[in-house]
């Protein structure tokens, strides 16, 4: 019978390895994400709608920044405009979110975490 003093519970050198590895790796993946936060609020991803009568400009983490509408669209009248302007809205923030994911998975990728 062994008493199972420094054994390390199955815990070798190998294992103490692997863990820094993944330590390493999640500290570069949070210096990244940082860097990505700071990348995404500066971007200016367009929206729009009308063939490009109304434009809707948000960052990459979905903060408006501004609305552009074109002359030919304030004749439409008040609801048109509006479905205009949702629609050039929805446009800009699906764009944003589909770049705040390619980018956020271009930085995890290689790494074997557990629910992602």
């Amino acid at each position: 019978m062994t008493s199972g003093k420094g054994q390390g519970f199955g815990f070798g050198l190998g294992k103490m390895k692997e863990l820094a590895d993944a330590f390493k790796k999640a500290q570069q993946v949070q210096e990244g994400a940082k860097l990505l936060q700071e990348q995404l609020e500066q971007m200016e991803i367009q929206g729009e709608s009308g063939g490009g009568l109304v434009k809707v400009i948000v960052s990459g983490n979905q903060e408006p920044k501004r609305v552009e509408i074109a002359p030919e669209a304030l004749g439409e009248g008040a609801e048109v405009l509006s479905d205009l302007l949702t629609a050039a809205m929805k446009d800009a923030y699906n764009k944003s979110t589909t770049t705040m994911r390619e980018r956020m998975e271009e930085l995890t990728s290689g790494l074997e975490l557990p629910g992602f």
